[in-house]
C-alpha cells in the first residue's frame, strides 16, 4: 500500500508514519507537511536518509496546485489526512489559521482526491467537536457536534464536509475522532510535556483553574492503531469513536507526573481558566470495538511513564523544538494568566 500522509510531520503523524512502516514492510508513504512551528521534520529525518519507503515532501493541505499534481504523479491507495492548526489557546488568540488549514484546508484537499478517483481517504478529527459532557456519559458517534472554541469549530467543520462527500459525491470518507493524545514527539505547548520541561527546570506548573477538567486520555501508538483500523477495515461514511479508557482530571495527571520525576507540588500554579474550557471528555468507542475490533493497549500509568522516559532520553529533541517562535508564545501565554 502506498499512503499520502499530511501533517506527518505533527505529533500524531510522525506516531503513526513510524508504526505503519514498522508493521507493514511492504508499504510506503509520502509525507506532504507544511511545516509550521508544531510540524518538525527533524521526527522523520532517519526516514528520509535511510531512502526507499518514505518520501517528504514540503507543502500546505490548502494548495491546489501541489495537491493535483502530487495525486496525479503518484498511485496512491489512500490518504490519511493529519494536517491541522490543533493548540486551542492558539485558535482563541487568532483563529483565522485554523479556519484556513482546518476547515478550507481539508475542503480542498478532500475535493483533489476526489477528482483524482482516491479509493480512500480518512480524515483525523478530534473528541473536541461534541463540546463538553457533565459528570455522566460519554460521547458517541451520534452526540450531536457542539463545539465551544475556534479550534474544535474548525474541526467540526470538516467532519460536515466530509459527511457532505460521502452524501453528496459517494466519496470514500471515513472520520476518526479521539480523546486526548499522549506520547513522544508531542509538541511541548500541550500539557504533559509542558509540565515535564518545567518540572524539570524547576518552573511552575501553569493549571488552568482548579485544575479539574477531565479528559480521557490514550497513548498515542493506540490512537495510531485505530486509524490503521479505520483506514484498513472501516465503512466509508462513518465516524468512529477511539478512547483510552482512562478518564483523568488534569490536576490528577500533573500531580503523577511531579511523583515520577521527584518534584514537590507546589510547583503547581493555578493560572486564569480558559474561555470556554471544556469540562468533561470521555468516549464511547464500542462502535470502534464492534466493527473494527479497537481496543486500548496501554493504561494511564504505563503510558506516563513510557513518556517521560522519551522525554529524558531525547532531551536534544526537546531544545530544538522550544526555539524560536515557540518561547514568544509561550512566554506571553504564561504572563497573561499570572
Amino acid at each position: 500500500m502506498h499512503l499520502l500522509v499530511t501533517g506527518g510531520c505533527g505529533f500524531i503523524g510522525t506516531n503513526f508514519i513510524r508504526l505503519m512502516l514498522e508493521k507493514h514492510p511492504d508499504w510506503s508513504i509520502t509525507n506532504l507537511d507544511k511545516l509550521t512551528y508544531a510540524g518538525n521534520r527533524l521526527n522523520l529525518l532517519d526516514l528520509e536518509e535511510n531512502g526507499g519507503r518514505y518520501r517528504f515532501v514540503q507543502g500546505d493541505i490548502g494548495d491546489r496546485n501541489i495537491i493535483m499534481d502530487l495525486l496525479a504523479g503518484h498511485a496512491f491507495d489512500a490518504v490519511v489526512n493529519f494536517a491541522a492548526e490543533s493548540h486551542v489557546d492558539r485558535s482563541i488568540n487568532d483563529p483565522t489559521p485554523f479556519v484556513a488549514t482546518n476547515v478550507l484546508g481539508a475542503q480542498n484537499l478532500m475535493e483533489c482526491a476526489r477528482q483524482r478517483g482516491m479509493e480512500r481517504f480518512v480524515h483525523i478529527s478530534t473528541d473536541e467537536v461534541y463540546g463538553t459532557l457533565g459528570d455522566e456519559g460519554k460521547f458517541t458517534e451520534t452526540t450531536p457536534l457542539a463545539p465551544n472554541s475556534p479550534y474544535s469549530a474548525s474541526k467540526a467543520g470538516a467532519d460536515l464536509l466530509a459527511r457532505a462527500y460521502f452524501e453528496t459525491y459517494g466519496f470514500p470518507i471515513l472520520v476518526t475522532r479521539c480523546s486526548n493524545n499522549y506520547g513522544p514527539y508531542q509538541f511541548p505547548e500541550k500539557l504533559i510535556p509542558l509540565m515535564f520541561l518545567n518540572a524539570k527546570s524547576d518552573k511552575p506548573l501553569p493549571v488552568y483553574g482548579d485544575g479539574l477538567n477531565v479528559r480521557d486520555w490514550i497513548y498515542v501508538d493506540d490512537h495510531c492503531l485505530g486509524v490503521e483500523l479505520t483506514l484498513l477495515h472501516g465503512r466509508p461514511g462513518r465516524a468512529y469513536n477511539f478512547g483510552g479508557d482512562a478518564e483523568e482530571a488534569n490536576i490528577n495527571v500533573v500531580r503523577t507526573l511531579l511523583s515520577l520525576l521527584g518534584k514537590p507540588e507546589s510547583l503547581i500554579t493555578h493560572v486564569t481558566d480558559r474561555p470556554g474550557h471544556d469540562k468533561r471528555y470521555a468516549m464511547d468507542f464500542s462502535l470502534a470495538a464492534e466493527e473494527l475490533g479497537f481496543a486500548p493497549t496501554v493504561d494511564l500509568a504505563t503510558g506516563l511513564k513510557r513518556t517521560l522516559t522519551w522525554y529524558e532520553n531525547h532531551a536534544a529533541w526537546l531544545e530544538k523544538v522550544q526555539s524560536g517562535e515557540y518561547r514568544i508564545f509561550m512566554n506571553t501565554w504564561y504572563e497573561e494568566r499570572r
